[in-house]
């Protein structure tokens, strides 16, 4: 329930016994009518939603009062590896891709990060069949996948790694930051905190995410991701990682593109390009392209 309509049942509340005490007439009762419209528009129209958005709205806040240090730490970890010509990846397998894509290509997005997006483990819209959602969950707790991946790349000496994933314990997750760290690369988990730390680790090294990355940024999210409650349901429904990581993945860019200007790097931007007809969008878009196929030639020398 929340503040607003909790004022107004008490009003309704007050008005009854008001009504009942001093036998007051016909406005107090249009008071009544329209407080008990209010009343249940709220709780019938929009309780799941604003439960929603309230609980989600607090997280953001909690993510704001304890994690700024965190994404300070690993924005200054960015910027030290872009201005020195590396890379940033980032890693996350099933939902948690969108979270690498949120980064890059994306407007305002600039060279220096790249996303690992590896389609067997994240592209499951059809839900059964070819192409489904069993064969990336079943991949997903496969040891040796995730060094497969990173066998593929030749990583420099100021390269990093962002390893996303809500729950931190996949085997491939694990092995992502592993791998990464033994490789020299510093390594940044995004996940929550509270479901990592109350789950059983799924990797046989007994790690988790939490366990071997170098910075880790709560996404604030409860165990199993989901906050509203149903009567008739036995599940948690309204997901929340997408909003507080997402809100994660804009908060590092856009600092880690300050600490760039602050060190006289200046970022090469992706622009947006829905401006038609605009040619300095056009041109800026070619100088993005150039920049970025430039960015990742060490990783196959």
């Amino acid at each position: 329930m929340t503040s607003r309509s909790l004022a107004a049942y008490r009003l309704l509340l007050y008005c009854r016994a008001l009504q009942r005490r001093h036998s007051v007439g016909s406005r107090l009762s249009s008071v009544k009518k329209s407080l008990r419209q209010q009343f249940k528009f709220t709780f019938t129209f929009m309780n799941a939603a604003i439960t929603y958005y309230e609980k989600t709205i607090s997280l953001l806040q909690h993510l704001r009062e304890t994690q700024l240090e965190n994404i300070e730490r690993a924005a200054q970890i960015c910027a030290e590896s872009i201005a020195r010509n590396g890379l940033v990846f980032l890693f996350g397998n099933g939902h948690s891709r969108m979270m690498c894509e949120e980064m890059t290509p994306r407007q305002g997005c600039f060279v220096g990060w790249v996303a690992l997006v590896e389609l067997a483990l994240s592209n499951h819209a059809n839900i059964v069949g070819t192409n489904g959602l069993r064969a990336p969950l079943h991949l997903e707790k496969y040891e040796g996948y995730a060094e497969e991946i990173l066998k593929g790349f030749k990583f420099g000496p100021h390269d990093a790694m962002i390893v996303i994933s809500t729950s931190g314990i996949r085997p491939v997750i694990v092995e992502m930051a592993l791998g990464a760290k033994q490789r020299g690369l510093p390594v940044i988990g995004v996940c929550s905190r509270q479901h990592c730390e109350q789950s059983v680790p799924a990797h046989s090294s007994g790690n988790k995410l939490i366990d071997v990355a170098d910075i880790v940024i709560d996404n604030g999210c409860p165990p199993g991701d989901c906050v509203v409650e149903l009567d008739g349901l036995e599940w948690r429904t309204g997901p929340t990682s997408t909003v507080t990581g997402g809100m994660i993945i804009n908060m590092l860019r856009s600092r880690v593109a300050e600490l760039l200007l602050e060190r006289g790097v200046k970022p090469v931007l992706l622009p947006s390009h829905q401006f038609v007809g605009n040619t300095s969008a056009a041109e800026q878009l070619e100088r993005f392209y150039d920049a970025y196929r430039r960015s990742l030639a060490h990783l196959y020398q």
